[in-house]
């Protein structure tokens, strides 16, 4: 019995350890890559295959993984450096850069470092391009400036099998007597606009006004012209009025002066006016009148009515 029990569990122990070799090996064999991951497998040493995102196998114990790179889009600082301008101002510079692996292969045994020797070239590259811009270009052209380094880096980069994406500069930090000079730069800039807005202003101002004016002038010429016309139209049909009433009043008088009536009231008015007038001379002369049966006023009037009866019968 003791033996059959030393046979069984000697047997029951060689399973279990082909067991936990089994499962060894599969684990090792059995490799889930995660997305936008890739595993670049040796076999002895030497490359042997990419593997992907999803369920692989290697062969254990003589493949292996030997390195690890994801395929995400990955951000790295560029560290401050100093770039001269064209124009001989030293400025201070740093910046970001967004790197892509696209070939696993390439980025593990094309360069050593990827990381680091993409920002090494984006230093190089950055301070070349600094130096063909002047100052102000450098503030102005920043976008263009991105441009042409990651162009440059990715025109070298491709050996290392990464991408550029984008480069982005953070911050540019001239010299302080550089921004003192740029501070009073545009101090002077922001007065002389203020000094040229204020004068279209008065411009603006004096201009509203003399149109007012003209205007002014304009409604007042055009008013007195109608007040003289309205003038001119009211003393014309006044004439025309006072000569229609002297008409009537003459065809009046002489409708009656016809009659007895009429030839009595016009010798009466007669005597009344050359007395009249014969007392203003003798108020407002020397000379003394003296009577005089031909200037007398019966005289006067029997010339008048004399006069009137002529007239009478030349119109008859």
């Amino acid at each position: 019995m003791d033996t059959i029990f030393l046979e069984t569990s000697s047997f029951i122990g060689v399973w279990v350890v082909l067991a936990v070799l089994v499962i060894v090996v599969l684990r090792g064999a059995i490799k889930f890559v995660p997305q936008n991951t890739a595993y670049v497998v040796e076999r002895f040493g030497k490359y042997y295959k990419t593997m992907e995102a999803g369920l692989n196998f290697i062969v254990p114990f003589i493949d292996r993984i030997g390195y690890t790179r994801t395929l995400k889009e990955q951000a790295y600082d560029v560290p401050s450096q100093s770039a001269i301008t064209r124009d001989n101002i030293s400025l201070v510079v740093d910046g970001v850069l967004y790197i892509k692996v696209l070939d696993p292969y390439k980025a593990c045994y094309g360069v050593d470092d990827y990381v680091y020797s993409v920002t090494q070239l984006a230093q190089t590259t950055m301070r070349s391009e600094v130096g063909k811009m002047e100052l102000d270009k450098t503030f102005e052209e920043r976008e263009s400036l991105n441009t042409a380094i990651v162009s440059a880096i990715n025109e070298a980069a491709q050996p290392w099998g990464v991408q550029v994406l984008r480069y982005e500069i953070k911050d540019i930090d001239p010299p302080r007597s550089v921004l003192d000079a740029m501070e009073r730069q545009m101090k002077a800039e922001r007065e002389k606009r203020a000094v040229i807005l204020e004068s279209e202003g008065a411009r603006q101002s004096d201009i509203n006004v003399a149109e007012g004016q003209k205007q002014a002038r304009v409604l007042a010429a055009e008013a007195e012209k109608s007040e003289q016309i309205l003038q001119a139209e009211g003393e014309a049909q006044a004439i025309i009025a006072v000569a229609g009433a002297q008409a009537e009043a003459l065809e009046i008088v002489g409708t009656r002066a016809i009659t007895e009536e009429g030839q009595k009231a016009i010798q009466l008015e007669l005597a009344e006016k050359a007395i009249k007038a014969k007392q203003a001379i003798a108020k407002e002369s020397s000379v003394v009148l003296l009577p005089d049966s031909g200037t007398g006023a019966a005289n006067v009037v029997a010339e008048a009515m004399t006069i009137i009866d002529t007239l009478n019968k030349s119109k008859a």
